[in-house]
């Protein structure tokens, strides 16, 4: 987990699990995991080494084969920009629905309003979410505060290659083709 996922889990009084969300007890580990990531095997898929799991991060960041192969991985999904982007909408930044303050990016977006609109109780409309293809421009969020904490805490074009013109067979179609290369 990442320091911020972290923080939110333990900032209620009785801190929870990131995963399940049962509370957990000061000081306590899961060392029946521990133990587990200690003593599964796994292989590179770059240069094919095997290894335990708990040293594969480390391998991973100096294993040139793997750094390649996670390289061929996203060249394999990513397509050529398109030269005509008027006719885009924005999804890059976006301006705050309480004050209209404009040009954050998303994870401005949400600092600025846990900073300075978490008492706010007006119903808005996400402006992250209504630029997407799926959004709807006119849906006013019950609690937009809480969405923001649980759909935006990280950018999706992060953590994905982002085809928004793609439809939903075709990136079905991508995945599939990649987990077989995996193998």
């Amino acid at each position: 987990f990442c320091t911020l996922c972290l923080q939110e889990c333990l900032k209620p009084k009785k801190p929870v699990c990131g995963v399940c969300r049962s509370t957990l007890s000061p000081g306590s580990r899961a060392l029946d995991l521990e133990k587990q990531i200690e003593m599964t095997e796994t292989t590179c898929n770059g240069c094919n080494k095997k290894m335990y799991l708990s040293k594969m991060r480390s391998h991973a960041a100096s294993c040139s084969k793997y750094q390649n192969y996670i390289m061929e991985g996203v060249k394999a999904v990513t397509k050529e920009p398109l030269h005509n982007t008027r006719n885009f909408p924005n999804r890059f930044t976006f301006p705050c629905p309480y004050c209209s303050e404009k040009n954050f990016d998303q994870e401005g977006l949400v600092e600025h309003c846990k900073t300075l609109h978490s008492m706010d109780a007006k119903q808005v409309v996400c402006p992250i979410c209504a630029s997407m293809p799926w959004g709807d421009p006119n849906y006013r969020s019950a609690n937009f505060m809480e969405h923001l904490q649980r759909r935006h805490r990280f950018s999706y074009d992060t953590f994905v290659v982002c085809d928004y013109d793609a439809d939903e067979d075709d990136m079905m179609a991508q995945v599939l083709m990649r987990s077989l290369r995996d193998k």
